[in-house]
């Protein structure tokens, strides 16, 4: 007996154990995402859990790079939330087209690439090979309330 793939991006996330955290909310003067034509532009996300709690720290410092690959891929999981709540079905993503990774890191970190995958990884986990992306990873001195990482990402979607 075959066990069938999941055909879905919700019950591939599920196959894989993961539930989406309730969608952020914008922390200023923004909005999370910004529809143009087939182009869905999602605003920059960070690792905040199911509770709302952010992993804070200093990757290379205080934040292992396991830790931080683990926080990309709950900063994806947000990614994902907002894009659910924007289009009613992660089934309408056609294709992940770019992802910008920043990463609070110590300045002789040189590992960011790796921190992103956690997210990249996720995306195509979820779907399959429109989850391939174009992505920038860099690092940064700082981020918001201290956040390990922040990431933000643009897909296009089918039309309504």
């Amino acid at each position: 007996m075959s066990i069938a793939t999941p055909s879905t991006p919700e019950q591939r996330l599920a196959a894989l154990g993961l539930t989406l955290p309730p969608a952020p909310r914008p922390v200023a003067d923004y909005v999370t995402h910004v529809r143009e034509g087939s182009l869905l532009f999602v605003s920059g996300q960070g690792p905040r859990d199911h509770s709302g709690a952010l992993k804070i720290g200093k990757v290379g410092g205080d934040t292992s790079l396991d830790e931080a690959r683990a926080h990309a891929e709950l900063t994806g999981l947000n990614l994902l939330a907002v894009l659910k709540a924007a289009l009613g079905d992660l089934g309408r993503v056609r294709r992940v087209i770019k992802v910008l990774g920043m990463v609070n890191a110590v300045p002789e970190f040189g590992d960011h690439p790796k921190v992103i995958d956690g997210c990249s990884n996720l995306f195509v986990s979820v779907f399959g090979d429109a989850g391939r992306h174009a992505r920038s990873a860099v690092g940064m001195g700082s981020l918001p309330n201290g956040i390990t990482v922040e990431i933000e990402a643009i897909f296009a979607v089918d039309e309504a």
